[in-house]
Formats: structure tokens, C-alpha cells, sequence
């Protein structure tokens, strides 16, 4: 049973793709994981995300809801995705971006 996965996702572009997240910097998401710890155990997450985008079974996780201050003095909700996710949408984003234009 030598099957291909169904989506061809460079190992590459997964590795560029963290790359950008982390020049972005941000928040850890609701998994509390910050970019170092995801860091830390960098060749393990990267293979996770990218066997689950190329296999078809990845499913992002909630987001992390956080208030933020509005100019007229309300507030409005900002979710936080995880590392991992944020590293799966800029996956797709690579991919995704030139074939639709900027």
C-alpha cells in the first residue's frame, strides 16, 4: 500500500511558513503555546501540521477570544488562532495567494 497522500504540500513550504508566522510574532493561542515552546519541538510540529493538511484530515482548533478597546471607547472580540494554526493558514496562504492575485 504505497498510497500518495492526497494533497501534495511541500514539507518546505510548511518550514516557510512557520518562518513568517514567527517574524509576525504574536500571542499563543487557547493552547496557551507560545512560539518558543512550538519552537522547541520544531520538526515534530511541523510534520504534524503538514501530514494532517496532505492527508485532508487537519481541523483547526478554536481560537482564543480577546477583548480589544475600540476608539469610541467599546470593545470588540479578536481571536487568537494557535501557533499551529496560524502556521496551517500561512501554508495555505503560500499556496492559495498566487493563483487567486493579491
Amino acid at each position: 500500500m504505497n498510497k500518495a497522500k492526497p494533497y501534495e504540500i511541500s514539507k518546505n513550504i510548511v518550514l516557510e511558513a512557520f518562518q513568517r508566522v514567527k517574524a509576525n510574532k504574536g500571542a499563543a493561542g487557547i493552547d496557551g503555546e507560545s512560539l518558543e515552546n512550538f519552537e522547541a519541538d520544531l520538526k515534530k510540529n511541523l510534520y504534524k501540521i503538514w501530514n494532517r493538511m496532505s492527508s485532508g484530515s487537519y481541523f483547526p482548533p478554536p481560537v482564543k477570544a480577546v477583548e480589544i478597546p475600540k476608539k469610541d471607547g467599546g470593545k470588540r472580540i479578536l481571536g487568537v488562532p494557535t501557533v499551529s494554526d496560524r502556521v496551517a493558514q500561512m501554508t495555505a496562504k503560500i499556496y492559495f495567494e498566487p493563483q487567486v492575485g493579491e
